[in-house]
């Protein structure tokens, strides 16, 4: 028996769950959120979309009990609350780390043997908040970013180009937002170099508008993103559950690798059903070096602020 489970029941949980439950991969998947009804409604309704998109998976929801959540194989955790106008750094830090904190606890009594994604934000750091929570070795605990971003510079690609998003290979990595670092030069079209295809200035208007991806969303919709962001959980969900060794950019714990310790962000892993069976150091020429630096400072800041809070007990 396979399960996966997903914190949160929002915008974001429920498109994790209905992708997972279409991809019929799993044998259950069970929500949870501190609403009552709303991760048994939305259960429900992904359930009744069974016979028309030909899965088996059983989706069930749950308020608050845990215990549903026993034996899972693969955890998300897209519990938090969204960055709102005149709320500073501190109080969304303070926020997202106390419910990323509890929610962890409370679901590793049940599964002591699951691997965790984050896809909470601060990205990066509620990745660090769950791995310190939960007890794990680090290859099984990561977040969900890279997936996410990678989509968004391979769909603005694909439109530029007027090709197939299928036909495109792409790599970004460094924290989650302004700071990502993407890669033209590890980027690709049906095996040809995007250099070849697309002037410097346009790359590099194409690269600023997917650093902007998620603002951009906000703008036009009020609130942040969820369609691309759940997919891209759902997909590492996957290569997890079939043990397939898809090579993905994910945030993980460093140990070392590329010149960084005791800090999650985006690199290019390889998944399987351990979580992070390897973390593969791709070569950087020295301006990508400059970039991940100043990427891996803003991460290290966020995660210094949450330590202050902490010791200040206000997180």
């Amino acid at each position: 028996m396979s399960k996966v489970t997903v914190i949160g029941a929002g915008n974001v949980g429920a498109t994790v769950a209905e992708c997972v439950a279409r991809k019929d991969m799993v044998d259950e998947v069970v929500m949870i959120d501190i609403k009552p009804g709303l991760s048994e409604g939305k259960a429900l309704d992904i359930a009744q979309s069974a016979p028309i998109h030909g899965f088996d998976t059983t989706v069930t929801g749950s308020t608050g009990n845990y215990a549903a959540t026993a034996g899972s194989d693969v955890c998300v955790i897209t519990s938090g609350v969204p960055r709102r106008p005149g709320m500073s750094r501190d109080d969304l830090l303070s926020i997202n780390a106390g419910i990323v904190r509890s929610v962890t606890g409370s679901f590793v009594a049940h599964s002591p043997d699951a691997v965790i994604i984050v896809v909470a934000n601060p990205l990066d750091v509620m990745a660090y908040v769950a791995y310190t929570v939960c007890g794990f070795a680090s290859h099984r605990v990561l977040g969900m970013a890279g997936a996410l971003d990678t989509a968004r510079y391979r769909c603005f690609l694909a439109m530029e180009l007027g090709v197939s998003v299928r036909d495109i290979q792409a790599l970004l990595m460094g924290g989650h937002g302004d700071t990502m670092v993407p890669l033209p030069r590890y980027t690709t079209v049906a095996g040809i170099p995007l250099s070849e295809l697309l002037s410097v200035e346009r790359m590099h208007a194409i690269i600023e508008r997917v650093k902007g991806g998620g603002g951009e969303l906000v703008k036009l919709i009020g609130t942040s993103a969820w369609y691309a962001p759940g997919a891209g959980a759902a997909e590492m969900v996957e290569a997890i559950i079939k043990d397939s060794g898809r090579v993905l950019p994910c945030a993980a714990m460093l140990k070392g690798e590329y010149g960084y310790s005791d800090l999650f962000i985006g690199v290019p892993v390889c998944l399987g059903s351990r979580g992070v069976e390897d973390i593969i150091e791709v070569k950087l020429d020295n301006d990508e070096r400059a970039l991940m630096k100043q990427s891996a400072a803003h991460v290290r800041s966020n995660l210094d602020a949450l330590r202050r809070l902490q010791s200040e007990g206000k997180a």
